[in-house]
């Protein structure tokens, strides 16, 4: 109920309304596309998918979330946000459209990946701009609030977005080109509802002094350095202890996703739309992991401490994972599913506290950037990882083991640290 109250009263700030309709239908469009895109690597009957396959389009999604986001800001800075909202959808709707030209004529997959992927690292700079618009259309008492609601929904709509692809496609669609012209045709109404914003609205102020692009670049470079080195400070080994740990676990995550999508794939059914239908099942299994993660976190880091939960996150995917995955049955696996989602929402959780408390407040942004290039990072190297070791049903007793061996690493090596 609070949180429906905080909301009626940000919706009371028209700018603020409008913004937001910009994120939610800018995220939810992101959601259908992404779905029309992993539905055509992995779903396709024509298209004999392989982990290869699955590794290429993750690299897509995630990419230009590591490698753009930390220099999105530079050009942000020099652009009048509102117009990035209009363009950059545009743009991307221009894009998507492509996207499905390349689906229906069927060329090279090299081609239709360049194509998502200019979709994708225009998402990085909106996604940023919509965070730095937020203080332009609330109160600075209600700023705070903003921050909490706005990403909040507008996740939930990419998830809403992502729901809608998979209805879309197994109630008839003739093919995934129609899910991502679906998307094409929502980034299109996100360009338009940017329109009812003014164009100075959003910032940045033009009096601002900048220095020139190439020394920002620099400059910004420069300070993901200066905070590694922050980081890796004596004082501060709890905090880079904490990434690294999560930075492993997100890693196992994603090779046992990778996993995931070739037995739904193969292994399960060889109905393509059955496949499909399990894929989403697994997918919200794993989304109420992450819910339950948030649901559990705090009275669990209140209770043991951030690292000493973080040590049961791990032990227990250690234990769990090849006791229900070396089954690769459907109820064991969903199971996992869920408990992957569990520990390692819960694992970044605490180590985004370890980080909050432990590193000064001048460095924070910085290694929270830093912060997130591991992240995606480790997940792209997962799924190169499992497409060298998964056979195509995605049955790997390798794989699985090797996972469960990491986990126990990383459980056994939080210990050590915080004994001493």
């Amino acid at each position: 109920m609070a949180v429906v109250r905080d909301l009626r009263v940000l919706l009371r700030f028209g700018n603020f309304r409008r913004l937001l309709a910009v994120r939610l239908l800018s995220q939810g469009a992101d959601g259908v596309y992404q779905v029309g895109l992993a539905t055509y690597v992995v779903f396709s009957p024509e298209k004999q998918t392989s982990p290869a396959a699955i590794a290429s389009a993750m690299a897509i999604l995630l990419l230009p979330y590591s490698l753009v986001g930390p220099f999105a800001g530079v050009l942000l800075d020099r652009w009048r946000r509102r117009q990035v909202f209009v363009y950059g959808n545009l743009l991307r709707a221009l894009m998507a459209a492509v996207t499905a030209l390349l689906m229906v004529a069927h060329v090279p997959d090299w081609l239709f990946y360049v194509s998502a992927l200019c979709v994708t690292a225009v998402n990085r700079f909106v996604l940023a701009g919509l965070s730095a618009a937020l203080p332009r259309v609330v109160d600075a008492e209600r700023l705070v609030m903003a921050n909490s609601l706005s990403p909040t929904a507008g996740t939930l709509a990419a998830t809403a977005g992502g729901g809608l692809a998979f209805v879309v496609r197994l109630a008839g669609a003739d093919s995934d080109a129609a899910v991502v012209l679906l998307g094409a045709a929502l980034y299109l109404c996100a360009a338009l509802a940017s329109l009812r914003l003014s164009v100075a609205l959003l910032g940045p102020e033009r009096a601002l002094v900048r220095p020139r692009l190439a020394r920002a670049v620099r400059g910004t470079a420069r300070g993901l350095v200066a905070g590694a080195r922050h980081l890796a400070a004596p004082e501060r080994r709890a905090a880079a202890r904490a990434l690294a740990a999560v930075t492993l676990m997100r890693f196992c995550y994603g090779a046992l996703t990778v996993t995931v999508l070739m037995l739904c794939r193969y292994a399960w059914t060889s109905d393509s739309d059955r496949g499909l239908a399990l894929l989403g099942l697994a997918v919200g299994v794993s989304g109420a992991g992450f819910f339950a993660a948030a649901v559990v976190t705090p009275s669990a880091v209140g209770l043991l401490g951030p690292l000493r939960w973080i040590v049961v996150c791990a032990a227990c995917a250690a234990v769990l994972v090849p006791v229900l995955g070396l089954t690769f049955a459907q109820g064991p696996v969903l199971v996992a599913a869920f408990v992957l989602g569990l520990v390692t929402q819960a694992a970044k959780i605490a180590t985004d506290t370890v980080v909050q408390s432990t590193v000064d407040d001048a460095f924070r942004g910085r290694i929270f950037s830093l912060y997130d290039v591991l992240f995606n990072m480790a997940f792209v190297g997962a799924a190169g990882v499992a497409a060298l070791m998964l056979p195509p049903d995605g049955r790997s007793v390798l794989l699985v083991v090797t996972v469960a061996l990491v986990y126990g690493a990383v459980a056994l090596a939080m210990t050590r640290f915080d004994r001493r």
